[in-house]
């Protein structure tokens, strides 16, 4: 490998070999030959003449691709896929004077391109099914271990450790529905020709618009889609690129929340991402143990985000058929959205299917906080011992607002109980109020919740998934 000029840190770092392999030179040239040969195929099937000799030698060069002599035609020709037309007659000489009949340069591009996204929208798919099988077993395990629920991060009634996993996995539910609806619905662009309006085509196979029409159905059924787009210009709408993104936005995002969530139960002390034995925190300060891979969740999730909107602002000035303008960020951003989602799922599993939790510091935490907590019972049971309820209620504020003064600028425990065990206005022992806080009453239908989001919700998904995808993929750094 080179270190004297510039690479894609995606590339390099974070994305899996899978979906670099995807968007390769040679997957995406090797397309190209399969679609030309589709549609050779496919047009002599309706009539042309188009010779046996000519099928047999695009065949047979698929994927033997001389980039060398590529560069070569396109730096005299300055355009790519003339380029590679040149380089495939070369090595398929009965084929030359048929390669790309009929075709712009959209049909081997665009084509291309909405094959690659399928393609890496179905990897993506087995990404998203391995974090939810890592989300499933810590949800199942965890899930009746009462932990502080939190609103406007402000401590707030309580939850369990597995309901609020149910939370992230609930995001990626939505995911993969959006996911399934785009590679069920995404289309090719087919055979469209120069404008869209199929006049080559038409001409070639002598007026005959049915066979125009099977023409392009033949070519999707060959590469393996079953619809082309209805209408295009000379291009697919950009509209399909933006979706795309947007999906692709949206898996970020639900990491990102994920990620966003870990990072401060680190902080709290509650929760902790994997940390490798040999693994250095920082640089400086040795006892530290950032959580370094939710960062980088964080980080590459604001770079996917930021290319879903460019993708709508390419779609919005595609004038008329088309412009040129689309063709050098669509290079830069489709790739690298599909491998920096790659990334981010990779990371989200293993932090996952690696999260430490610490009981004894959730415990102290709610031990903190659950006296304020507790203020409803505390109410039901002054009442229940002959007190009044507003004499209660404001018994009960008032020591409240002290017990919290006192934790803040004392650093004392919370002595919510003790106080109100001292005075004669609360008809309540302290022995009696302490009984009252098992955390395990304040937690609701939580445990139940997630018992029934797993048997109803993820079991069906991962049942009708078997194995399909990665179960896992090493983080590479």
């Amino acid at each position: 490998m080179s270190h004297d000029t510039y690479r894609s840190p995606l590339a390099e770092r974070y994305a899996s070999e899978a979906m670099l392999t995807l968007f390769s030179p040679q997957t995406r040239h090797g397309l190209w030959r399969r679609l030309w040969l589709a549609l050779a195929e496919s047009e002599r099937e309706l009539g042309v003449a188009i010779p046996d000799e000519a099928i047999s030698q695009m065949r047979a060069h698929l994927d033997d691709i001389d980039f060398a002599a590529v560069a070569e035609y396109e730096r005299r020709f300055r355009h790519d896929v003339m380029a590679h037309v040149h380089a495939f007659g070369d090595v398929a000489p009965a084929a030359r004077g048929v390669i790309h009949l009929g075709a712009t340069s959209c049909f081997v591009t665009d084509n291309g391109d909405l094959i690659q996204m399928r393609r890496g929208l179905a990897l993506l798919r087995g990404r998203v099914l391995a974090v939810l099988r890592a989300l499933e077993a810590f949800a199942r395990t965890w899930r009746d271990l009462p932990t502080l629920g939190y609103t406007h991060l402000q401590s707030a009634q309580l939850t369990t450790v597995g309901k609020r996993a149910t939370l992230w996995m609930q995001d990626l539910v939505l995911d993969l529905a959006d996911l399934d609806h785009r590679l069920a619905t995404l289309p090719l662009r087919g055979v469209k020709g120069t404008t869209g309006t199929q006049a080559s085509f038409l001409e070639l196979l002598g007026g005959d618009h049915a066979k125009v029409r099977a023409l392009d159905a033949a070519v999707c059924q060959r590469m393996g889609v079953a619809q082309s787009i209805p209408v295009s210009g000379q291009t697919y709408s950009r509209k399909l690129d933006a979706q795309v993104m947007d999906l692709l936005a949206g898996l970020a995002a639900s990491a990102a929340k994920f990620a966003s969530d870990v990072r401060m139960l680190q902080s709290f002390g509650e929760i902790e991402e994997p940390f490798g034995k040999e693994q250095i925190g920082s640089s400086a300060m040795a006892y530290k143990r950032n959580p370094m891979r939710s960062e980088r969740i964080n980080s590459l999730a604001r770079f996917v985000q930021s290319v879903a909107g460019t993708a709508n602002q390419t779609h919005q000035v595609q004038y008329f058929e088309r412009t040129l303008d689309d063709s050098a960020i669509r290079r830069l951003t489709i790739p690298e959205a599909f491998l920096a989602t790659d990334a981010i799922l990779i990371l989200m599993a293993n932090v996952a299917g690696g999260l430490e939790v610490h009981p004894a510091r959730i415990a102290a935490r709610i031990a903190e906080e659950l006296p304020f907590m507790a203020t409803e019972s505390l109410i039901v049971q002054a009442v229940r011992a002959g007190g009044d309820r507003q004499e209660a209620h404001e018994v009960i504020r008032r020591h409240s607002i002290e017990a919290a003064r006192a934790m803040k600028d004392q650093g004392v425990p919370n002595d919510l109980l003790d106080r109100l065990a001292a005075d004669p206005a609360f008809p309540v022992s302290v022995d009696a109020m302490r009984a009252t806080l098992e955390p395990s009453r304040f937690i609701g239908r939580a445990a139940a919740q997630v018992d029934d989001f797993l048997a109803e919700v993820i079991g069906p998904i991962l049942v009708a998934a078997g194995e399909q995808g990665p179960a896992t993929e090493a983080v590479r750094v």
